[in-house]
């Protein structure tokens, strides 16, 4: 038997040993009106991983029952991005809207055996007589006849009433303590031409009501779920214990993924991107999984993340820091060094030959043996970063000043000798000495320099530009938005810096798009897929220890 390590896997050996399930399967069902997100992530892993370590299997549906903003252009982008993080559906790739006429026929049975009806109240009298905790909801409608819902069930279909004018409705408890059962809703009238069916329908399906048939008709047995769906559960049952379906699947809920500085509202992550916020779903600061693929995250990274935050009861706050640990974990061991200078300022090296190039040997990881060695040119002038120089430097500032002298990171030691500044006072140039005894591997007897500095060869370089991301939002917890506020408000308009003009070691003039690398002293870097630039995935260090 599999040792169980979560409460839904603690809940599927029950049901073995019970005899209830002989072949775990599940399903993942995402609504195709925008890109999967890390929320989403969360969900599709533990669907696709209960099922693969139970040796069961995983259906993928799209849940097209709403017609309003689905498209395919969302459909294809959920195959790659779940592809892409390393699962697989086989044959079982299913749309909702594939349903729609078991979905009516059902409906009808429920009419048949007094347990729906047509209403017309309108969305107004619908809330003015839903009741409250005290009060019992109110329905004129709810002895309608059978063969009159019927027949108005039916002409609703043909199209031959507007939009609003009438609902069907399951006929449960109207003084239940849980609104969901005040009998719901589950057909509406909708004039919108749907991405698969066309014109075909003019009334859908409920969720509620849907999604229960849906998973009966493919065997599923497993229905997991987040936790908002909790106090839908009860009419779950009820509509898999009132229709002739097949099987009777058992929902399962789960703690959705919360994250700081970031917003799991597909609705939300939509309207930044209609409004130009963003460049894009895939635009590297937003939390969809093409983002983070653009960024430089991995699979391996997120389901790493996945896989610690765990499976939970109840909702929580997980700190995004924990995200960009598990990708720095993983470059960290596996990234490529290379050196660039993001803020550069030029170096002139006055006692080197002019016209002369020498190479020292940098490793390519020194985290791994086997990675081995590259070949850095040194010349006469150079380029180092801004905050390498200063001219009036802090306490404790062991990089180049006055009188002062560094390493240049496996090679020489250099003095500080003079220096050229703009009209602001900004260093433009450095001019030092060399000690041409100190190249790599062959340190000054008795020379001690604290200091060590990244250093590009002005002649031997590339530019690039470089682009360095901050959080979306500036509110820790998107959640908590003050009364008053919205989620605009807090929209981060520092989170990208665009830097121009960096000097970049040469070899990376060939790196590929979604190539990895680690800028020494910098930080994590990947060449865009999109654009001729390098950006920054993730800081060099963590802020928080995991």
């Amino acid at each position: 038997m599999i040792e169980p390590t979560n409460f839904i896997e603690e809940a599927i050996v029950e049901d073995i040993r019970e005899g209830k399930t002989k072949t775990v399967h599940t399903r993942f069902p995402p609504e195709p009106n925008g890109y999967l997100h890390i929320g989403h992530c969360k969900a599709l892993t533990i669907d696709f991983a209960t099922a693969k370590k139970f040796g069961g299997l995983c259906n993928l549906r799209m849940d097209d029952t709403n017609p309003a903003k689905e498209d395919t252009e969302y459909v294809d982008a959920i195959m790659e991005d779940i592809h892409w993080l390393g699962f697989d559906w086989g044959d079982r790739f299913f749309y909702g809207s594939d349903y729609f006429e078991k979905d009516y026929e059902y409906a009808v049975e429920l009419i048949r055996k007094g347990l729906a009806y047509v209403c017309e109240l309108t969305p107004e009298q619908f809330r003015e007589y839903r009741g409250d905790l005290t009060h019992p909801a109110v329905s004129p409608y709810r002895d309608r006849p059978v063969e009159e819902s019927l027949r108005l069930f039916e002409e609703m279909r043909e199209g031959k009433y507007p939009e609003g004018k009438y609902t069907l409705r399951a006929k449960i408890d109207l003084a239940s303590g849980n609104f969901c059962m005040r009998d719901p809703v589950i057909y509406r009238i909708k004039y919108v031409e749907h991405h698969r069916q066309g014109t075909k329908w003019c009334i859908f399906p409920m969720y509620d009501f849907a999604h229960p048939i849906q998973d009966a008709l493919e065997g599923i047995t497993h229905s997991l779920c987040s936790l908002e769906y909790e106090i839908h559960r009860p009419l779950y049952d009820w509509v898999v214990d009132n229709v002739s379906v097949p099987s009777k699947p058992r929902q399962i809920e789960f703690a959705r993924l919360n994250m700081t500085y970031t917003v799991m509202s597909k609705r939300f992550l939509r309207s930044l991107v209609e409004s130009g916020a963003v460049d894009g779903w895939d635009d590297p600061r937003m939390p969809t999984l093409c983002g983070l693929r653009r960024r430089g995250y991995t699979p391996e990274s997120i389901i790493d993340f996945c896989t610690r935050i765990g499976v939970a009861k109840s909702d929580s706050l997980v700190d995004i820091s924990l995200l960009e640990h598990c990708i720095r974990e993983e470059l960290n061991a596996k990234a490529v060094r290379r050196v660039a200078v993001l803020h550069p300022v030029r170096v002139i090296v006055e006692n080197y030959p002019e016209g002369k190039t020498e190479y020292f040997s940098l490793p390519n990881n020194p985290q791994d043996e086997n990675a081995g060695t590259r070949q850095v040119a040194f010349t006469r002038e150079i380029f180092v970063d801004r905050d390498d120089v200063s001219l009036n430097p802090p306490p404790k500032y062991f990089r180049l000043k006055p009188d002062g002298e560094v390493r240049l990171m496996g090679g020489y030691i250099v003095r500080w000798k003079s220096c050229e500044t703009d009209e602001n006072g900004n260093i433009t140039s450095v001019t030092v000495t060399a000690d041409l005894e100190s190249g790599c591997g062959n340190p000054v007897d008795g020379r001690k320099v604290k200091g060590t500095i990244h250093w590009v060869s002005a002649s031997e370089s590339v530019t690039s530009d470089v682009y360095l991301y901050g959080y979306l939002f500036t509110i820790e917890n998107t959640g908590a938005v003050p009364e008053g506020k919205t989620f605009e408000d807090y929209v981060n308009p520092d989170s990208v810096q665009v830097l121009h003009g960096c000097r970049l070691e040469k070899s990376l003039a060939d790196a590929k798009p979604g190539e990895k690398f680690q800028f020494v002293r910098t930080g994590y870097f990947t060449k865009d897929t999109k654009n001729d630039a390098f950006l920054r995935i993730v800081e060099l260090k963590d802020s928080k220890p995991f």
